[in-house]
């Protein structure tokens, strides 16, 4: 293990994260249910917006809805992501790699609480070698 300063997560540093983690938790889903309703543990579904009868109320019922539908989609991915962090916490996991297992910079993990990958096994993910 890697036992550079800018490496270790001490127990100030991955309370400081967790609490942002909940803050975003909450964030992401008080946004969710502007507009759609929790259909079970992960699953929302996007409330259709009633606007009027009218033709140019019917298109841009569908037109929100349309949008809607997509920033469920990116909200709820936000979301996955951000229990998955919470659940390494609990698990005593977070902070690690879940590729080579190594200790995930701590200035990476500020920036990016959701990170689970260390950079340069992000960087072989994504072919930036």
């Amino acid at each position: 293990m890697k036992t550079d300063e800018h490496f270790i997560m001490d127990t100030a540093s991955k309370n400081t994260i967790k609490e942002n983690l909940l803050a975003e938790k909450k964030r992401l889903e008080d946004q969710l249910a502007q507009f759609a309703a929790k259909d079970g543990a992960d699953a929302y579904e996007v409330n259709f917006p009633q606007i009027g009868d009218k033709d140019d109320e019917n298109a841009a019922e569908v037109d929100t809805y349309s949008t809607n539908l997509a920033l469920e989609r990116t909200l709820r991915t936000a979301l996955r992501d951000v229990q998955s962090a919470l659940k390494r916490i609990e698990d005593n996991t977070y902070g690690f790699c879940k590729y080579c297992g190594q200790e995930i910079e701590l200035k990476r993990l500020q920036a990016r609480p959701v990170s689970s990958a260390c950079v340069e096994c992000k960087k072989r993910l994504t072919q930036e070698v």
